[in-house]
């Protein structure tokens, strides 16, 4: 996604990444391949495109929740445009997070940092975490460990919103919906897709936008950022903010890395690219192990296509797929069939295989 954006801005996209995937290959001017963020995976990436291209600035996507160090590394190497690390850091100090959020009466679930008493309708969540990897029912048994915390199971619809913002003042980009979905057995809460577009009033757009005003402002929030909430009844219960460019990004058209970058360096834009119709992003999930086959033929809509003769174990992602239609539901339903295309085909071709 961040190769695609910075094409679409004119920019040389340089990639370090964990797939270098078709899409990848297809828009980076180079890539390097690397089996982890950690800092030994990453020096040496960072300097071949030091040395081969000179670069100064970086922009960094997720994945760095497990490799804080490695924020800190890059950080010394390149100027970071987005959030520094330590906004990062302190945003995933969960003490701190939901502490102002306190001071400044923003509601969220429930939250103990010591496993309670009862199994009652608790989360066990892990400290650092992506994309809902690792959240989990808790049971009194749950081996104990120090990296998670508990959090009330709050019942509602998910959503997001998008925003740009410039270390004190903000600009919403757009309300979302998402969904989740179950991986395999241990992922049971992995995100999904979003689709823009929020079944909100405008008094609770209104008055979520000044509780994120507020948020920026603390967390002093640059460039693009995401954050997660449940909507039940009329209350908003915050869940997290993401400091980087999210999935959610996937579902607005427009030369957004710009903006990132403008905003990085303390500009909001007077004009935001419009948006049209509805447009909706889905990972489709292996349910069982498969091997992506040679001259596999893709529906409309893929993206982020492994290599052929890649091996996708069950509960791993396999691709993305993408929806534009002018209603909501028209956009969800292109995004079922064509996962339920890929599916089929893909079990079809190891049928023939065996």
């Amino acid at each position: 996604m961040l190769a695609q954006l910075a094409k679409r801005a004119g920019i040389k996209p340089l990639v370090i990444d964990l797939f270098a995937d078709l899409d990848t290959q297809s828009y980076a001017e180079d890539v390097r391949l690397i089996p982890s963020l950690a800092i030994e995976h990453l020096i040496p990436a960072v300097d071949y495109f030091v040395e081969c291209y000179a670069v100064a600035d970086v922009i960094y996507g997720s994945g760095f929740e497990y490799h804080p160090e490695s924020l800190f590394y890059l950080h010394s190497r390149l100027n970071i445009l987005g959030n520094d690390p330590d906004t990062f850091v302190r945003l995933y100090n969960k003490q701190t997070f939901f502490s102002v959020l306190d001071q400044l009466g923003v509601f969220y679930p429930d939250v103990s940092f010591n496993a309670p008493d009862q199994e009652g309708n608790w989360l066990i969540k892990p400290m650092r975490g992506q994309g809902g990897l690792g959240i989990k029912h808790y049971r009194q048994n749950d081996a104990p460990t120090s990296s998670v915390y508990w959090q009330k199971y709050q019942q509602g619809s998910q959503h997001s919103v998008l925003f740009l913002a410039n270390g004190h003042a903000m600009q919403i980009i757009g309300f979302n919906t998402q969904w989740t979905a179950i991986a395999n057995h241990a992922e049971r809460f992995v995100f999904s897709g979003v689709i823009n577009g929020a079944a909100l009033s405008n008094n609770q757009e209104m008055q979520f936008t000044n509780s994120l005003s507020k948020l920026v402002a603390m967390f002093k929030l640059k460039g693009l950022n995401s954050l997660d909430f449940i909507q039940s009844g009329n209350k908003s219960y915050v869940l997290e903010i993401n400091p980087r460019p999210s999935a959610s990004l996937s579902v607005y058209d427009g030369d957004w890395l710009s903006a990132h970058i403008l905003a990085s360096r303390g500009f909001l834009s007077d004009q935001l690219p419009v948006q049209t119709g509805y447009k909706g992003y889905q990972i489709v999930y292996a349910g069982q192990d498969v091997m992506i086959p040679e001259h596999f033929e893709w529906p409309d809509g893929c993206m982020d296509l492994p290599l052929s003769g890649a091996i996708i174990n069950s509960g791993q992602p396999i691709c993305s797929i993408i929806s534009h239609q002018n209603e909501a539901q028209a956009v969800l339903k292109q995004l079922a069939d064509t996962e339920l295309s890929i599916i089929n085909k893909l079990e079809r071709s190891q049928a023939h295989a065996l």
